[in-house]
């Protein structure tokens, strides 16, 4: 649950969807961590994964999009809703008050307004290049941050479990789906995208095993170019191939490790 940074939620209650919203967990990938970006509402003070309500005039899918397009300033972002959340505690968290958010927001809504009814979020998770984002925070929120996802801060509702829940659902279409092209630059090394997959997947693996399975696929190819790392040591940079790319994302590859 999330406060949408349309203040027609507040004035209009009835242009979005009562008591269902999405919860898009973004993840982005740097020095070697996988990391997840948080806002952290003036009102509830405590952590949350970005989210929002949804507008009867749009799909969930444009939801999680917008959702997703507001925080990061990025459009056509990989996308993939992986499971429902609610139970009827599940709004009850010390501090979500009428009395709190007109403090934040200046706007005042009786005890028995829905927002603090049961309340069910679709979990969506987003994959995005870190270096493109410039997390930006929404108007009622006092913070917007990567974080990484072995060191998480104090989360509201069960925020925790989301995140933990699109983890699992993100290394299983890892081992089918070409997915890592979302987290890496353009062009990389075998090096870095072997890191990706052991950091995402949370286990070692067999670095001339994973090569020749990456390779054979045909979604991997090997440039002309290298990157200088060292005085004797100048790898080949690899980048994905769109076409074969986005036929793996419709049919799957085999990529389990």
């Amino acid at each position: 649950m999330n406060f949408s940074d349309d203040q027609t939620l507040f004035l209009h209650g009835d242009a979005y969807l009562r008591n269902v919203g999405v919860d898009n967990v973004i993840f982005g990938y740097h020095d070697k961590e996988l990391k997840v970006l948080l806002q952290r509402p003036f009102v509830l003070e405590k952590w949350t994964v970005t989210g929002g309500y949804i507008r009867k005039t749009e799909t969930i899918d444009e939801a999680a999009a917008h959702i997703a397009f507001s925080r990061t300033g990025l459009k056509n972002l990989f996308l993939q809703q992986f499971r429902a959340f609610g139970t009827p505690t599940r709004a009850v968290d010390k501090g979500f008050t009428p009395e709190r958010i007109k403090e934040a927001t200046g706007f005042e809504l009786p005890a028995n307004h829905w927002i603090f009814d049961y309340f069910v979020a679709l979990g969506f998770y987003t994959l995005t290049e870190f270096s493109k984002v410039t997390p930006t925070k929404g108007a009622y929120d006092a913070d917007c941050a990567w974080w990484p996802v072995s060191e998480l801060p104090s989360l509201l509702f069960d925020h925790r479990q989301i995140i933990l829940a699109a983890l699992e659902a993100l290394r299983l279409h890892m081992a089918h789906f070409p997915i890592g092209y979302e987290l890496l630059e353009e062009k990389f090394t075998l090096p870095e995208i072997h890191s990706l997959y052991e950091t995402i997947l949370g286990r070692s693996l067999d670095d001339r095993n994973f090569a020749k399975k990456l390779i054979a696929t045909g979604i991997v190819i090997k440039t002309k170019e290298t990157r200088r790392i060292g005085a004797h040591r100048s790898p080949f940079l690899y980048r994905f191939d769109t076409v074969k790319y986005q036929q793996g994302l419709k049919t799957g590859v085999e990529l389990v490790f």
